[in-house]
């Protein structure tokens, strides 16, 4: 009779050598655990005390040009019924998290979510029934531990790309973005030092323009606009993710490049100019991070359709949800006291219509990356 083969031993995971940050996160996390167990010893309700992401917890700093965090908190506890759920899905969330650095590994949110979704043992209960409620516990998660979720080694689809006269390493891959054809590179999602690689020495480029959306990155990528006025061109596919506001705020402060954006003519692109320089509610603790109080913006404005001659035909008529989204906008505090930004959005509401980039298209084709962006910044005309 054959002999029984032994039962194989489990393969021992190898521990993962910590990057300098992610032994400060995972100080962080460990330091949450202690905080559980240290109540349960003392027969204590165990709580967390969680940073408020609302706006009345947000400040604007005028020295420093950029949104804050104030100092309000909610407090999360176990033995509340109110609040117990929430409570074991920010522990839970800490825990994949841990997990997901001990093993030297990254995952989407949506594969996080996955991973911590079932069903609790003796009950009917999930940990989480949708990706919103994971996704929450994540932020909530980011500001308590201070850690923006890249650090938890959690990423975002990558929505954004960068082409133009530079040359860095990506995961020890070198990457010249002067020559990435039609597509550009892609802008991860985690973009910090020890995956991206910055070196002055190998970036000719003279300013990063960021416009608002693909389609017209894709205009200025075909004519090489980049190339002729040697720059880096990057696009954030409306609202810029993460990842690419993190790669403008480095290649800002760390290449000293000045960013001009081009954003359409209407609330929205004001709101998405307004992050990129002074930062978001929902990641106003991080925007010393994010935040680019120098950025300027280059266009569209309220006065292109007559100083451009447009016709009639490129006009979009004003919503009140514009209205009321404009008229928010221009009590933001730093653009309160801005004459020229106050006068650009009054001169908006009282066109009644709002403009996109693209509208500059029934002039020329090329009428925007080859007159259009040259003229506003061989003039230095611009919004600040």
């Amino acid at each position: 009779m054959a002999k029984k083969k032994p039962a194989a031993t489990p393969a021992k995971k190898t521990r993962v050598k910590l990057s300098p940050r992610d032994e400060k996160t995972m100080q962080a996390l460990v330091s949450l655990a202690d905080g559980v167990v240290d109540a349960a010893t003392k027969r204590r309700d165990p709580y967390v005390d969680i940073p408020s992401r609302t706006l009345s917890n947000v400040k604007y700093s005028p020295r420093k040009g950029i949104l804050e965090m104030g100092n309000g908190k909610n407090r999360r506890q176990l033995f509340d019924l109110s609040q117990a759920k929430a409570y074991m899905r920010t522990m839970l969330v800490a825990s994949g998290c841990k997990r997901l650095l001990d093993e030297g590994k990254t995952t989407s949110l949506r594969g996080l979510f996955y991973m911590l979704k079932h069903t609790i043992e003796g009950s009917k209960e999930n940990t989480f029934d949708d990706q919103n409620e994971c996704d929450t516990i994540i932020e909530d998660a980011e500001v308590l531990l201070t850690s923006i979720r890249e650090e938890l080694h959690l990423y975002a689809e990558n929505r954004g790309a960068m082409v133009g006269a530079i040359t860095f390493t990506d995961k020890g891959d070198t990457i010249d973005c002067s020559r990435m054809g039609s597509g550009g590179y892609a802008i991860p999602s985690i973009v910090e030092p020890d995956v991206i690689v910055l070196d002055r020495k190998r970036c000719d480029a003279q300013f990063i323009l960021h416009v608002e959306k693909g389609t017209v990155w894709q205009r200025f990528n075909e004519d090489r606009f980049w190339e002729k006025h040697n720059c880096i061109l990057t696009h954030g596919s409306g609202q810029p993710p993460r990842g690419v506001r993190r790669m403008l705020h480095r290649l800002h402060n760390e290449l000293k490049l000045p960013l001009y954006c081009v954003l359409d003519n209407d609330p929205w692109g004001y709101y998405i100019y307004s992050v990129i320089k002074q930062g978001s509610i929902n990641l106003a603790f991080e925007s010393q991070r994010m935040a680019i109080p120098e950025a300027k913006y280059l266009g569209l404005r309220s006065i292109d359709y007559d100083r451009c001659d447009l016709s009639e035909g490129v006009k979009i008529a004003l919503t009140d949800t514009d209205r009321k989204r404009a008229k928010q906008v221009a009590k933001y505090p730093w653009f309160e006291k801005k004459r020229p930004w106050q006068a650009e959005i009054q001169r908006m509401l009282k066109n009644d219509f709002k403009l996109e980039v693209e509208s500059l298209i029934s002039k020329d084709i090329s009428y925007v990356t080859e007159t259009y962006v040259p003229e506003r910044l061989e003039a230095k005309d611009w919004l600040d």
